[in-house]
């Protein structure tokens, strides 16, 4: 079972790693001033929710800050990439669900790697929500979000619920 977690976590970060690859190679750089939402390309539209694929760059943290201190932030991301895994490997006696930790090391290491192979961090999902813009995003940031979301909800939500 842990050989197939493990390939499942590979396979979730290539793919990460190639579709921002992708996004480089064939995505339109962002203009906002034209196009289907701020010049991207069009997937869906459906309710007032537009879907797009739009080529962003970050060079910060989330939401773009601290972007001016990339340096420490990519020394700062690798500490806690290492703590992860470093508690994930020795400390973690499953008192805690270890998927969704593996999860949010894959994302931090996806996003980690654009830091180092471009300078920055490559994003391309759009959304929008009845005219209001969602943060653009890429797979390694839906990692970590299913990851904390998953872990919260297997450690407090799920906990109390069978309790009552």
């Amino acid at each position: 079972m842990k050989y197939l977690v493990a390939l499942l976590l590979f396979a979730l970060f290539a793919l990460d790693i190639y579709s921002k690859q992708w996004a480089v190679e064939y995505l339109p750089r962002i203009h906002w001033h034209q196009g289907y939402p701020f010049g991207g390309i069009g997937v869906f539209e459906l309710g007032g929710v537009t879907f797009s694929l739009n080529f962003v760059t970050n060079a910060g943290a989330a939401w773009g800050i601290f972007a001016q201190y990339t340096g420490s932030l990519f020394i700062i991301r690798l500490a806690v990439i290492c703590g992860l895994i470093f508690f994930l490997a020795l400390f973690n006696k499953g008192k805690m669900p270890i998927f969704p930790m593996w999860l949010i090391v894959t994302g931090a290491l996806g996003n980690a790697f654009d830091y180092w192979r471009y300078g920055l961090v490559i994003d391309f999902f759009h959304f929008t929500f009845w005219g209001s813009s969602f943060p653009v995003f890429n797979l390694a940031d839906s990692y970590i979000t299913l990851g904390a979301a998953s872990l919260f909800l297997l450690t407090h939500a799920l906990p109390r619920r069978a309790q009552t």
